[in-house]
C-alpha cells in the first residue's frame, strides 16, 4: 500500500471495511499455553540492534508475565542480513513464528505463502482493529502490520558542514550539490554523501534514489499504480541530478557494493556529509559516536518547488509465518505490540510514530532533534510508493543494475530509463 495522497483514501477505505471483521484478546493455541504446555515463539526481526540495549528484551519479558506458558526467543541482526535469513526460510518452509516485515517484502513472501493471512487470523481471534493506523494489504487481505514508522529525514554532520564553510543544511539540489562538494573538498578520506547501491540489498533505490522524485512532489508510477519510468521528467531530473554528484566525485567510494548499515557506519564515523536514512539510526548514531554534532532536516526539493515535500518513510512492520504450529499465541505477540500503551514504549524507545493510532509517545516533546522529525513528517506526505508492490525489491534489483551502468557512464539516461522501463514492465 502507497502512502501518497491517493493512497490515504484507499487506506481509511481498507480500515473501515476491516472493522467489521472485529478481534479482542486470543485464546492458548495447540500444544501450548491454552492446554498447560509451553510455547516457544521464535520472533526474527533487526529491530533490538537498533534500539537501545535491552528495550526489546525488556517488552517480551513483559508480554510473558502476562500470558504464562508463552516464552519469545528473539532472533536478532542487522537489516540486510535479516531479510536474507527470511527469504531463506520463506524458500524452505522454515519461517519463524513471527516476523519482521519491510513493506517491499510482503508480496513475495505472501504469494509464496510464507507469511499468513492476517484479516483471517484478526477474524478468528476476534480482535478489533480500529485503533491499528494502517494495513498493508495483497488482494484485500492484510499481510504486514506497521508496527512503528520512520521518516527518512536528511542527516547532515554539523561539523564537516562548518568546516566546509556551509551555515545550513540544503534544503534545494542545488544547495545539496554544493554543499557535497564543499564538504568533498576538505580532503582525507571524507565524501558529501553516502549512496548505497548494493545489489544483495537494493533498498538504496527506494531510499537513496525515488526519494529525490518523491521529495519534489513526483511520482515512478502512473496513477493506477502501472510503472513510469521512460518518458517521466520527474524520474529522469532525479537521476540526472544523482549522476551529476557521481562524477564530481562527492559519493562515497564503493557505492555499488555500500548497504545500509556501511552508510550509517561511515556517517556515524564522521567520512561522509550528509545521507539520507531512517530515522531508527539516530540511537544508533549517537552510541557509536557520543560527541558527533548532527541534524536532520527535509529532503532537499527542486528549486521553485512550493508543494508539501514528499517524505520518505518505511516501517517496522509485523508478520505471522504461514506455517507457524502456534498462530494463536503468534497473534497475542502480534496483538500485544500493537496495543495503544505498548506501542507508545515501543515508539518512544525506536523514536518512531507508533502504529497504534491512539498511542502518545512524549519523546517528541523532550529532544529537540525528534521534535524536528516529527514536524518534518507532520509538514510533508509520506511517500513511499515500493510498498506493497508485486516483487518490489525486484524493482528495486533491476533498476539498481541500470543505474549503476547509467552511473558507470556505459549507457544515457534516456536508454537507462528505457531498459528499466521494459525490466519493470515485465514484472507487472
Amino acid at each position: 500500500m502507497l502512502m501518497r495522497r491517493r493512497e490515504f483514501g484507499q487506506m481509511a477505505a481498507v480500515m473501515t471495511a476491516l472493522a467489521a471483521a472485529g478481534l479482542a484478546g486470543c485464546s492458548g493455541g495447540s500444544g501450548g499455553a491454552g492446554d498447560g504446555g509451553e510455547v516457544t515463539l521464535e520472533f526474527t526481526q533487526w529491530w533490538e540492534p537498533e534500539l537501545p540495549d535491552g528495550a526489546l528484551r525488556a517488552l517480551m519479558d513483559q508480554f510473558e508475565q502476562a500470558n504464562p506458558g508463552i516464552k519469545v526467543e528473539l532472533l536478532s541482526g542487522p537489516y540486510a542480513s535479516t531479510k536474507e535469513q527470511l527469504v531463506a526460510g520463506a524458500a524452505a518452509h522454515t519461517m519463524p513464528d513471527v516476523v519482521g516485515l519491510d513493506g517491499a517484502w510482503v508480496s513475495d513472501f505472501a504469494q509464496q505463502g510464507a507469511i499468513a493471512d492476517l484479516t483471517a487470523l484478526m477474524a478468528e481471534q476476534g480482535y478489533d482493529d480500529a485503533e491499528l493506523a494502517s494495513q498493508i494489504q495483497i488482494d484485500g487481505a492484510t499481510y504486514m502490520i506497521p508496527v512503528v514508522n520512520f521518516v527518512y529525514p536528511m542527516f547532515a554532520n554539523m561539523d564537516l558542514l562548518k568546516q566546509a564553510g556551509v551555515s545550513e543544511i540544503p534544503s534545494t539540489r542545488e544547495e545539496f550539490v554544493a554543499a557535497a562538494k564543499a564538504v568533498a573538498a576538505t580532503g582525507g578520506d571524507i565524501s558529501g554523501w553516502a549512496l548505497p547501491l548494493s545489489l544483495e540489498a537494493p533498498n538504496g533505490i527506494q531510499n537513496d534514489v525515488m526519494s529525490w522524485v518523491w521529495a519534489s512532489g513526483g511520482s515512478m508510477l502512473t496513477e493506477d499504480g502501472r510503472p513510469n519510468l521512460q518518458g517521466n521528467a520527474d524520474v529522469k531530473s532525479a537521476c540526472e541530478f544523482i549522476k551529476g554528484l557521481w562524477d564530481a566525485g562527492v559519493v562515497s567510494p564503493g557505492a555499488f557494493t555500500m548497504k545500509e548499515q556501511d552508510k550509517v557506519e561511515d556517517f556515524t564515523n564522521a567520512r561522509v556529509g550528509m545521507m539520507i536514512d531512517s530515522l531508527a539510526h539516530v540511537n544508533t548514531i549517537r552510541e557509536g559516536n557520543p560527541d558527533l554534532d548532527f541534524g536532520i532536516s527535509a529532503l532537499p526539493a527542486v528549486s521553485g518547488y512550493t508543494g508539501d515535500r514528499g517524505m520518505p518513510y518505511a516501517s517496522w512492520g509485523i508478520g505471522v509465518s504461514g506455517t507457524t504450529e502456534h498462530p494463536e499465541q503468534a497473534w497475542k505477540l502480534v496483538e500485544f505490540l500493537m496495543s495503544a500503551d505498548i506501542n507508545a514504549v515501543l515508539a518512544d524507545d525506536a523514536k518512531a510514530f507508533p502504529g497504534n493510532g491512539t498511542a502518545t509517545p512524549d519523546y517528541v516533546e523532550k529532544d529537540e532533534l525528534f521534535k524536528q522529525a516529527f514536524d518534518i513528517w507532520s509538514s510533508g506526505t509520506p511517500a513511499n510508493e515500493f510498498t506493497g508492490l508485486p516483487v518490489s525489491e525486484t524493482l528495486m534489483r533491476k533498476f539498481d543494475e541500470q543505474f549503476q551502468t547509467y552511473l558507470s557512464g556505459d549507457i544515457d539516461v534516456d536508454t537507462m530509463l528505457a531498459n528499466a522501463q521494459k525490466a519493470w514492465d515485465a514484472e507487472f
